[in-house]
C-alpha cells in the first residue's frame, strides 16, 4: 500500500494536484513527484486575467498561475490551466452577491470548494484517469473502522481548514487526498526550501480572491447595481425608526461601526429583513441566542445517528467549538441548540459539527429560533 492508499507502485498511481501557485499546493505537487507518483498539476483561472494581475495576496491571481506553471516546469511534471471564469461566476460570485441581498453573510471559499474545485475540477481529474486528487488544504483524511473515509482537523490548529471543507461529500472524500494535514506551516515552508521552490517564502493569501482589499460592497455594486436601496433602521425592542441606511448589503450581524446613528447606548446590528429592506439594531444583549436552524446539511458520519446527537459546533471559522444538541428534521434541515448563549449567530455562515477532531457534518445557518 503506497502513501496515497493504493495497492500499486507509486509510478503507476496518477494524482492530479490542484495548484493555486502558493507554497502549500506547490509543496504537495513536488513532494508527490519526488516520491515517484505520476503527477499532473492543474490551476484554475477563475476571473479576468487582467484584473487578476492587479491583485496581490489572492489565491487565484494571475501571478499565481504563472508561479504554479513555473514550479511544474522546474520539477518536470505536466501542468494545465483551466478557464473556469463562467463556472466561478455562476457558482461563487453570483451566490456571494445574492446571499448579501438576502440579509446573509456568505462564505465564498466554502462555495468554491463545494462547486468549482471539488465538483468540476474533480470531474476533470477522473477524466484524466487519475487515481485521486490532492490539494494543499490543512485537513486530515482518515479511514474509519467501516472502511469509509473520514474528515479530521489538521494537526496544526492554527492552519486547520476543516470548517471550510464541511460540504465535501463522502464520494468526493474517497477521491481526495490532503498530504499536508499532518504538517505545521513551518514544516511545509522548510520542505519548500529543501525542494528549491521559489514560492517558499510567498505569503499566505489573506483576502477573498475576487474581493479587492476586502471591499465586498464594490463587488456587489458591480454585479448587482440595484442592491444599494435606502431603507430604515428600526430598534429591535421599541420599534422606533432611528434613521435611514444606504442598503442592507452594507451591514452584517453584530456590526457596531459605521451605523451613523446617534443614540444614548451603543447599538449593534441585530437582524436584517431583506423583504422589507430593514436593518434592526439594538443593545448587545439582543445579539445573544442559543437556538437556530441549518439547511443543506452535508452529513459525513454514517456511523453516527442522524436523529438527535450531541456534538461540538463551530459557527465561525476562527471560533472554538462549543457543545450543542443537533436535532434532525424530516425536511432535511436541523435544529441546533448551543449549550450556552452565543453572540451573533449569523445566517449565511456555516455550522460545522465535530466529535473531537472528526468532522461529522454541517450545514448553513438560516435563522434563529425564538
Amino acid at each position: 500500500m503506497n502513501s496515497l492508499g493504493f495497492n500499486k507502485p507509486n509510478k503507476d498511481t496518477r494524482v492530479v494536484v490542484a495548484m493555486s501557485g502558493g507554497v502549500d499546493s506547490s509543496v504537495v505537487a513536488c513532494l508527490l513527484k519526488e516520491q515517484g507518483y505520476d503527477v499532473i498539476g492543474i490551476t484554475l483561472q477563475l476571473y479576468d486575467m487582467g484584473e487578476a494581475l492587479k491583485k496581490k495576496n489572492a489565491c487565484c491571481a494571475g501571478t499565481d498561475i504563472y508561479d504554479a506553471k513555473r514550479v511544474a516546469e522546474k520539477h518536470g511534471f505536466p501542468h494545465y490551466i483551466l478557464n473556469y471564469q463562467n463556472l466561478f461566476k455562476e457558482s461563487v460570485i453570483d451566490d456571494f452577491a445574492d446571499s448579501y441581498l438576502q440579509g446573509e453573510t456568505p462564505i465564498p471559499c466554502v462555495k468554491c470548494n463545494q462547486s468549482v474545485k471539488f465538483r468540476d475540477l474533480l470531474k476533470v481529474a477522473r477524466e484524466l484517469k487519475a487515481d485521486c486528487m490532492a490539494t494543499g488544504h490543512y485537513v486530515q483524511r482518515k479511514v474509519g473502522a467501516n472502511g469509509e473515509a473520514q474528515l479530521h482537523k489538521a494537526v496544526d490548529d492554527n492552519k486547520d481548514q476543516s470548517y471550510f471543507l464541511f460540504a465535501t461529500t463522502k464520494e468526493q472524500l474517497e477521491f481526495l487526498r490532503f498530504p499536508l494535514g499532518g504538517n505545521t506551516k513551518e514544516q511545509t515552508r522548510k520542505e519548500a526550501e529543501r525542494l528549491g521552490l521559489e514560492v517558499a517564502t510567498k505569503p499566505d493569501s489573506q483576502d477573498i480572491c475576487f474581493v479587492p482589499n476586502g471591499d465586498y460592497a464594490s463587488v456587489i455594486r458591480k454585479h448587482r447595481p440595484s442592491a444599494f436601496k435606502e431603507g430604515d433602521f428600526i430598534h429591535i425592542e421599541t420599534g422606533k425608526n432611528l434613521g435611514k441606511h444606504s442598503g442592507i448589503i452594507n451591514f452584517t450581524l453584530g456590526q457596531r461601526r459605521g451605523l451613523g446613528i446617534s443614540y444614548p447606548n451603543p447599538l449593534y446590528v441585530i437582524k436584517i429583513d431583506p423583504k422589507n429592506n430593514l436593518v434592526f439594531v439594538g443593545e448587545e444583549k439582543f445579539l445573544q441566542n442559543k437556538k437556530f436552524k441549518i439547511r443543506e446539511i452535508n452529513w459525513l458520519a454514517d456511523d453516527v445517528s442522524e436523529h438527535e446527537i450531541q456534538g461540538f459546533a463551530r459557527l465561525r471559522s476562527n471560533h472554538e467549538e462549543e457543545m450543542a444538541t443537533v436535532k434532525f428534521l424530516p425536511n432535511g434541515e436541523a435544529e441546533v441548540e448551543m449549550k450556552s448563549m452565543t453572540r451573533a449567530i449569523t445566517p449565511g455562515q456555516a455550522c460545522v459539527i465535530y466529535n473531537d477532531t472528526r468532522v461529522l457534518g454541517g450545514g448553513w445557518i438560516t435563522k434563529e429560533i425564538e
